[in-house]
């Protein structure tokens, strides 16, 4: 039994973090010969909000006086939770002075989004912007630069496809401006999301499908040299899920091993890809990896040869 190691000086320089090539000091014939993972170390470090998988933007309205004003929000790649996105889409509103100030001091901003954990889905919750009188009368007031709108009504949130996979909706979903605050929600569900309206015209959306907060939720090891007719790509030799917080160390040490016989013949070296959930070589952040593989001969335990 013989044991590779795979590290961060393994790791081809092409910026993905994704591939290691080990390579043998002499050529070595791998007929009859197993192989399986016996140790992963690496961290977190991989998107769930990236550029690279366009699905990193949405849109909201704003209306000052009668003009509507669509803005684009550009979520930085990064490991978010809903939570932080929401925090983001905040910070985002100060900045297009988007928000209003309540009789507290307390800024308001015109919609959100957050975790409903009863119903599994992510919430978007969209709030009647008031007008100048309404807004008087109850104390509010607006950043300087920025004006109510003529009528009363909701900001329009909309979801692009790809962030609606993060959140669960469908693409291209849009709120409703709920205009005079007289829009009606459906009996039927709109889009097939739940939707209802309080008495203060704010409305809610409920996803209608799973969130998939982290769309690789696993990664996928696919080493050269493996031929499994069963498995799309064919060299798929184990996966990993992330069981810690983002950015923390993961450490895996399989109870068993599952062994992988190597295609018979010579070998100058092995390459391992690690691929996301979506069998796409996974862009990871920090290459501090070390990577265990141990090789055995068929006849090494409860393996014979055929």
């Amino acid at each position: 039994m013989f044991i590779i190691v795979l590290n961060q000086n393994n790791i081809v320089q092409d910026g993905g973090n994704n591939k290691l090539v080990y390579k043998f000091p002499n050529s070595i014939n791998l007929t009859d010969k197993y192989v399986a993972v016996s140790s992963v170390s690496m961290f977190y470090s991989w998107n769930n909000i990236d550029a690279i998988y366009s699905n990193n933007t949405l849109t909201y309205t704003w209306t000052a006086n009668a003009t509507t004003t669509t803005y684009t929000i550009t979520i930085p790649n990064g490991i978010y939770e809903i939570s932080d996105l929401n925090s983001y889409f905040q910070y985002i509103m100060i900045q297009n002075l988007t928000y209003w100030i309540n009789s507290s001091s307390q800024y308001v901003y015109p919609w959100e989004i957050s975790v409903n954990p009863t119903r599994y889905a992510v919430q978007i919750n969209t709030y009647l912007v008031p007008t100048s009188a309404t807004a008087t009368t109850a104390g509010f007031t607006l950043p300087v630069g920025q004006s109510w709108p003529t009528t009363t009504q909701n900001p329009v949130v909309t979801i692009p496809s790809a962030f609606n996979i993060i959140i669960g909706y469908g693409a291209g979903f849009a709120t409703n401006a709920n205009v005079s605050n007289a829009y009606t929600p459906a009996t039927s569900s709109v889009n097939n999301n739940y939707e209802s309206k309080n008495s203060a015209g704010t409305l809610s959306y409920l996803s209608n499908t799973s969130p998939q907060v982290q769309p690789n939720s696993n990664v996928i090891f696919n080493l050269s040299g493996i031929n499994n007719p069963y498995s799309q790509p064919s060299g798929i030799i184990y996966s990993v899920n992330p069981s810690v917080a983002a950015g923390e160390s993961i450490d895996e040490k399989p109870p068993n091993f599952m062994w992988n016989k190597f295609i018979n013949g010579t070998y100058n070296e092995l390459r391992l890809t690690l691929l996301g959930t979506d069998l796409r070589p996974l862009q990871i952040s920090d290459p501090n990896m070390t990577i265990l593989l141990t090789i055995r001969d068929a006849n090494e335990g409860f393996l014979t040869s055929k």
